[in-house]
């Protein structure tokens, strides 16, 4: 079975974050879509308010699973027998960023391989950053996100 972990805050998913994920399900058996918790770092939704939204958009689909983790990633797809990792890339800015992380995860465990699924063109523009803000402002979000994190936004 090939299982692939998905890392990310996810704060909130978007369409653009399921759009990668639908895609890595046609190449996995298995897409555990790991929340990702930084005490140091503050966030719009608590770990388990977006573990539950990730569960409402992806209900019906059995190769996901979702879960959360404080430690580090690597050790987690370890601990899980994943053999990959999954990142979305929607831009060049993405790119050093995403390069220099899995270049560090390849220094912690070369067997676990990276991913690397590019963003469709009309999701380029969605970050869940852009989605808080638009939605603050009044925004109409509704065609960028889950209705499980439009109706939190609202």
């Amino acid at each position: 079975m090939k299982i692939a972990v998905y890392p990310g805050s996810f704060d909130p998913i978007t369409n653009g974050h399921l759009d990668i994920l639908n895609r890595a399900c046609a190449l996995f058996d298995k897409v555990i879509v790991l929340v990702a918790t930084n005490p140091n770092k503050s966030s719009n939704f608590s770990t388990e308010e977006r573990v539950e939204m990730i569960k409402e958009s992806t209900k019906g689909n059995k190769k996901v699973e979702v879960t959360s983790d404080s430690g580090l990633t690597v050790e987690f797809a370890k601990k899980r027998k994943a053999t990959h990792l999954i990142r979305g890339l929607r831009a060049v800015s993405d790119f050093e960023y995403e390069f220099q992380l899995a270049s560090a995860n390849e220094f912690i465990d070369p067997k676990i391989d990276t991913v690397f699924l590019m963003a469709r063109g009309d999701k380029t523009f969605i970050s869940s950053s852009s989605i808080i803000t638009m939605a603050k402002q009044g925004i109409d979000v509704s065609k960028l996100v889950p209705s499980s994190v439009l109706k939190r936004l609202k």
